[in-house]
């Protein structure tokens, strides 16, 4: 169902994008100022949901590239989505009906409504992750045999590079570096695909469950209600750690956020200590050296007080945090969705095991009934 997005949907969707960011995605603060100053000038963006794309109209990405830390220091212009777009439609010969998100992420999830506004065309309802992950192939087209590419990557200086790679690995690859060369970050247009193959393989529903998200998150503050219950409501997630950050590993090598977050427990679980390890996004929680959760599932510190969603780039020491996991879409559960964002996908020798379910099997054995 068609509606208009607004300054407020924005502020709601930039918070609640954060939440479903998993740590990356991209500062909120500068998509949501981005965005904001385009609706402005502009006007309202139209959302669209996926059954409003006629199924062979083109669709397209547009999206944030690199590691997040850089975009807080060296800020966009504000013309590389356009740039983007207009080489993009010069390589396929015809103007997109539509744009999208490739996840969720408080940059990446805001991006589209920039261009939608500027060109106004619609966005559409939906993305291809559910979350955030760090790479390019890492999505439900991709999976599904559908290529991301060609992909037109911008940086702020005016320069463009369009990528074709024999497939979306290379893709990553190939972008990667030249992301690395134009300064730690570029703005991509990407996934050009059909509105049936939209349809039959993204995520429905993500803007606007970000907007829920971000919108429940400034309710339960106004009216002095838990916010991490409120979130953990919207997201079907669970409380796994409380605790104080007492170290923080991070270094940016041009192209991912890399590092560990050491937070040591308190109140019920003091004693014990959580390591979260990320790649732009938290990948791994453990507790005592086990894990907890592990991607696809979704690790996100939340402020203890506010329950505001803290970014990788964000954490830092002495911070009071509240670690939640929250279950992924259900297609990264699938074998072919295992075998691309699963714990192996990263490096780590460790099963993957739903969320709910280490939840539920850590409460037995600890005689706890978890709400």
């Amino acid at each position: 169902m068609r509606r208009m997005i607004g300054i407020k949907e924005i502020e709601d969707m930039a918070l609640g994008a954060t939440v479903l960011g998993a740590g990356g995605g991209g500062d909120p603060y500068v998509g949501k100022l981005m965005a904001i100053e385009a609706i402005r000038k502009y006007g309202d963006v139209e959302l669209i949901t996926p059954d409003e794309v006629p199924d062979d109209a083109m669709v397209c990405v547009s999206q944030m590239m690199g590691a997040p830390t850089i975009m807080v220091e060296k800020i966009c212009s504000g013309l590389e989505p356009m740039a983007t777009y207009d080489e993009l439609v010069k390589e396929l010969g015809q103007e997109p009906y539509a744009i999208y998100a490739v996840e969720a992420g408080g940059v990446n999830s805001t991006i589209p409504f920039i261009l939608a506004a500027t060109r106004r065309i619609p966005v559409v309802d939906c993305d291809l992750m559910g979350r955030a992950f760090p790479e390019l192939q890492m999505t439900t087209l991709g999976i599904n045999g559908v290529k991301g590419q060609p992909a037109v990557l911008a940086d702020e200086k005016g320069n463009t590079v369009t990528v074709r790679g024999i497939d979306d690995r290379w893709l990553e690859r190939i972008a990667r570096q030249a992301t690395s060369v134009m300064g730690g970050y570029t703005i991509l247009a990407s996934y050009p695909c059909t509105g049936r193959q939209l349809k039959d393989f993204c995520i429905p529903g993500t803007p606007t469950l970000c907007e829920e998200i971000g919108r429940t998150l400034r309710e339960a503050r106004e009216q002095h209600t838990d916010p991490i219950d409120a979130v953990l409501d919207v997201t079907n997630g669970f409380r796994l750690f409380r605790g104080k950050v007492l170290d923080v590993e991070r270094k940016t090598d041009g192209m991912f956020v890399r590092g560990r977050a050491v937070v040591a427990g308190l109140d019920e679980d003091k004693g014990s200590e959580l390591i979260i390890e990320f790649q732009n996004e938290n990948l791994i929680a453990l507790r005592d050296g086990e894990p907890v959760t592990t991607a696809p599932d979704l690790i996100m510190s939340l402020d203890m007080e506010s329950g505001a969603p803290v970014t990788t780039e964000g954490l830092k020491y002495g911070a009071r945090v509240v670690v939640v996991g929250m279950p992924c879409a259900p297609q990264w559960r699938e074998p072919q969705g295992l075998a691309v964002v699963g714990p192996r996908a990263f490096g780590y020798d460790v099963d993957y095991i739903p969320v709910e379910e280490r939840v539920v099997a850590r409460a037995a054995a600890d005689g706890e009934v978890q709400a």
